[in-house]
């Protein structure tokens, strides 16, 4: 046919009323002249022999089904149960793509659009794609989904930035994730939704460093729990560990005491290290300082009661309130005797009375005293053993320089190796011994200080001295028999 012959065929009179072209409009479907006489020209190939996507113009729809014109004389039915809700039904004039399933019993052309959406489905996914898909079912091993049709599989460590156990939630859930494996020829797909999370929680970071500072409040939910502390999640993303010794005021000695997990915490940012992207948190640090008012609560020589938490070389710490502890020194164990650990006379965990020596509240240090919670043995010393009364007393233990003698419980004073004797003695030991009971002189007496100054040699001078205390001898064993008595007698 020549193009002369073609453009009578279709040649259309310019004076046709309005009605008759709109009819052949509609009847032509959209198609130019072109369009149509190609399709004539071309030897016609069976429709349901026709494989890949093909385009149609929906013409109309009667109750479940939709008809597509398809060209031509060519029409085919589509159900429309095929559209979900996700996406909405086509009007009539619309131009939509679907596959070729076969032929219906009248005889029409049997389309889908559920081949037509999974054929462009696996023609467009490719490994890194970002994807939506909605979970449908779930195993041991992870999670099953449906991305436009097709079937994917997201292993349980790419769920979440850490380990689940419990996918029960994630069910009928649209997630977003990452296609990390396709093989077409297995149909099998693999996605996850760890790699979007990181990237997220990577710019939430990021975002949240550019405005954290110290001394801001914050709010957290106590992620995980470890022996020296608790990390808190205050910005997806950010954690943050508070630190055992900034969970409370008093000593904590396991954290679980204080912090539970999933607890929501009010925190304060106590250090932010953005080159290492670490925070530093405190829960004590919006809490009341105990030591705010400590001169007015604990006045010095105060009589109360504490709870000792430590016991150390140089003494035990007793807790007065949480936050606020105070030391016993060695020397305010006992005045009745010479404590050489702080074990002999109490306990971590036991509950003592104490008097309180001194606060000092810029230092935040309370010095205390066991042995002046009772009666104080110094106390009218000076009036007691007057200065050349003639005192007795044991001997309690010697040094190089004298001999410390005890003149009652908590009292003891010293006799200078110049004060033993008349005669010339090498060491105190030559003259005294440990345990031994003596009668002294007091030369002075100075209950500040706490010493009192003896002398054993001037008492040969005084009108009272009775001579030296008799030293008693240990009694020597008697002999065992070799032989024994006759009768039975031992």
């Amino acid at each position: 046919m020549s193009d002369e012959q073609k453009d009578e065929k279709f040649r259309v009179e310019p004076k046709l009323d309005d009605a008759l072209q709109r009819e052949l409009d509609d009847a032509l479907g959209g198609m130019s002249l072109e369009e149509i006489i190609s399709q004539e020209e071309k030897p016609q190939t069976p429709a349901t022999t026709q494989k890949g996507i093909r385009k149609g113009r929906v013409t109309a729809i009667h109750g479940d089904d939709m008809y597509v014109d398809m060209g031509g004389k060519t029409q085919g039915v589509l159900p429309r149960t095929q559209f979900t809700a996700d996406e909405p039904e086509p009007r009539i004039g619309d131009l939509i793509e679907f596959t070729i399933e076969g032929l219906t019993e009248d005889g029409m052309l049997q389309l889908s659009r559920e081949g037509a959406v999974l054929a462009a489905a696996w023609e467009t996914l490719e490994e890194g794609q970002v994807v939506e898909g909605r979970v449908t079912g779930m195993n041991k091993g992870g999670l099953e989904l449906s991305i436009n049709g097709i079937r994917a599989f997201m292993p349980i460590s790419q769920v979440e930035l850490f380990r689940t156990e419990d996918l029960t939630p994630y069910l009928n859930q649209k997630l977003r994730c990452q296609v990390s494996e396709v093989n077409r020829e297995e149909k099998n797909v693999i996605v996850s939704r760890r790699g979007i999370l990181e990237v997220e929680a990577q710019e939430a970071r990021e975002k949240a460093f550019e405005t954290l500072a110290e001394g801001q409040t914050v709010t957290g939910v106590v992620r995980s729990i470890m022996p020296y502390g608790a990390f808190v999640t205050i910005a997806p993303g950010v954690d943050g560990l508070l630190h055992v010794k900034d969970m409370s005021h008093g000593r904590v000695e396991d954290p679980k005491s204080i912090v539970k997990e999933g607890q929501k915490l009010e925190l304060m940012v106590i250090k932010v290290d953005k080159e290492a992207r670490k925070v530093g948190l405190g829960l004590k640090q919006i809490m009341a300082d105990p030591w705010a008012d400590i001169d007015t609560k604990y006045a010095a020589d105060t009589v109360l009661t504490g709870r000792v938490t430590r016991l150390a070389e140089f003494g035990a710490f007793v807790e007065l309130e949480p936050g606020v502890e105070g030391l016993v020194p060695m020397g305010e164990m006992s005045f009745e005797r010479r404590i050489n650990s702080a074990s002999e006379v109490c306990k971590a965990g036991d509950v003592i009375k104490v008097r309180i020596l001194s606060v000092d509240p810029e230092r935040k240090r309370i010095s205390l005293s066991i042995k002046r919670v009772g009666d104080d043995p110094w106390m009218g010393a000076s009036a007691r053993w007057p200065v050349g009364s003639v005192v007795s007393g044991v001997v309690k233990r010697l040094a190089e320089f004298g001999a410390f003698v005890e003149i009652t419980a908590g009292v003891e004073g010293l006799v200078h190796i110049s004060e033993i004797s008349h005669e010339r003695i090498r060491s105190v030991g030559d003259a005294v011994q440990a345990g031994q009971s003596v009668q002294a002189k007091v030369l002075e007496v100075d209950e500040d200080r706490r010493r009192i100054s003896l002398s054993i040699k001037q008492l040969t001078t005084m009108a009272e001295y009775t001579g030296p205390a008799a030293v008693e001898e240990p009694a020597k064993p008697q002999p065992k028999r070799k032989k024994p008595l006759k009768g039975g007698l031992d």
